[in-house]
């Protein structure tokens, strides 16, 4: 199965979702990706893909972390390594 994140890196773009995931972790006072599955309300293997760059991290789960940590959506997209300064949905939904 091919990763859905392979996408050319540059030095401005760097997705690494494993310091957003840790950093939600020591937020919420929780000790582990199942605990932090819980409170997000998602399925284990959802937050296992998204560690893995299997799964992007997606607008409504991008929602539901800032619901639940308060951290602001601009702080969580620069938690993932993502500085662009305006996100654009792709044509093809």
């Amino acid at each position: 199965m091919a990763n859905i994140l392979d996408i050319p890196h540059s030095e401005e773009f760097q997705y690494d979702p494993n310091n957003l995931l840790d950093t939600l972790i020591k937020t919420l006072g929780i000790k582990n990706d199942a605990a932090l599955s819980r409170a997000l309300e998602v399925a284990p293997p959802v937050i296992s893909k998204i560690r893995h760059k299997i799964l992007p991290v997606g607008p409504s789960l991008l929602i539901r972390m800032h619901e639940e940590s308060g951290l602001s959506i601009r702080e969580i997209r620069n938690l993932m390594g993502d500085r662009r300064e305006k996100f654009r949905m792709p044509d093809q939904m």
